[in-house]
C-alpha cells in the first residue's frame, strides 16, 4: 500500500497569536494541539517552544514538558527544532536533542537572507557540528532546505562524513529570500537529491495548497501546520486540526493511505526511545 507521512509544525518561533489565536504557545497548549493532530492523521510533530511573551526559545526544560506530554499522550514520532530562537552559542541550539534524544531532529543545511528581514545563519562548522551530534546520539537529522543550494550542502556534509544516507529532507518552500513555492520549482528540487532519499514539502503561506497538492502527486510525504500558514482558505483562520485533516484528504483522494506513528518509523528508519 502507498503509504504517506503527514508532518505538523504546530507553532514555530515567529507567528503571533495575534495573527491566529489558534497557534499553541504554551508547553499545555502544543501538547493538547498534538494529541489532536495525532487523532487527525499526523505522524510527525515538528516541535518549537515559546516563553512567558510567547517568543521563540531554546529553553531546555520547556522542550523537555512538551516532550514529555507528547510521549505521555500519543505515539507520535517527535521531531525538536535547532533554530527556535536565540542562543549563546551553537551547542545551545542541540543540548535538548542531546538530553531528550527525540527520533528527529531539524538541520538547516545553510544561510540565506530571510526577507524583509535579516541573515538566517547556519554555519559550515555548526551544521558539521550538529551532524556529528545526530551521528552520536541516533537522531534523525531533517535536513531543512529552504533553497536548492542547501541540498547540494548536504551532499557536501555526506562526503565529509558528517551526514549518512539515506537522507531525509523538508523542502521549505516559498520563504522571501529562497527558492518559490511551485511545482516546477519542486520538481527540481526531487531531481537534485541523492537517490534513495525521503523527503516531505511544505508550501509557506499562498504556497500551501499547490506544494501540498504537488507534494502527494510526485510521491512525497507532507508538512502543514500553523507555523508555515495560518489560513485554511482566504479570509478563513486555520487549525492545525484542520490542515492535518485536508492533508489527510488530499492523500487519499490521490489513491494513497496516511501512514501511522509506526508506518512513518519504518519508512524513515526512526527508532522511539
Amino acid at each position: 500500500m502507498d503509504k504517506r507521512i503527514i508532518q505538523c509544525a504546530m507553532t514555530g518561533a515567529l507567528t503571533p497569536q495575534s495573527l491566529n489565536p489558534a497557534i499553541p504557545v504554551t508547553p499545555e497548549q502544543i501538547a493538547e494541539d498534538c494529541i489532536k493532530v495525532w487523532k487527525a492523521g499526523a505522524a510527525i510533530v515538528h516541535i518549537h517552544v515559546r516563553d512567558d511573551e510567547a517568543h521563540g526559545c531554546m529553553d531546555p526544560a520547556r522542550f523537555r514538558d512538551v516532550f514529555k506530554r507528547i510521549r505521555d499522550n500519543t505515539d507520535l514520532v517527535i521531531n525538536l527544532t535547532t533554530a527556535g530562537g536565540p542562543t549563546k552559542t551553537d551547542e545551545d541550539r542541540w543540548e535538548h536533542v542531546v538530553e531528550l534524544k527525540p527520533e528527529m531532529c531539524t538541520l538547516d543545511c545553510g544561510s540565506f537572507n530571510w526577507l524583509p528581514g535579516g541573515p538566517y545563519i547556519n554555519s559550515t562548522q555548526f551544521l558539521r557540528n550538529l551532524g556529528d551530534v545526530c551521528k552520536e546520539t541516533g537522531v534523525k537529522p531533517e535536513i531543512e532546505a529552504f533553497d536548492i543550494g542547501q541540498i547540494e550542502a548536504a551532499k557536501f556534509f555526506v562526503e565529509e562524513g558528517h551526514l549518512e544516507t539515506p537522507l531525509l529532507f523538508d523542502l521549505v518552500m516559498g520563504v522571501k529570500g529562497a527558492m518559490p513555492a511551485t511545482p516546477e520549482m519542486l520538481k527540481t528540487a526531487i531531481s537534485l537529491m541523492p537517490e534513495g532519499s525521503n523527503w516531505a514539502a511544505t508550501g509557506i503561506g499562498i504556497g500551501h495548497l499547490p506544494i501540498l497538492y504537488a507534494s502527494v502527486l510526485y510521491g512525497g510525504n507532507v508538512r502543514v501546520g500553523l507555523e508555515d500558514n495560518v489560513y485554511y482558505a482566504k479570509g478563513q483562520l486555520a487549525t492545525n486540526e484542520m490542515l492535518v485533516q485536508r492533508a489527510a484528504r488530499v492523500i487519499r483522494d490521490f489513491g494513497a493511505e496516511v501512514a501511522t506513528p509506526e508506518e512513518a518509523r519504518q519508512m524513515l528508519g526512526l527508532v522511539k526511545r
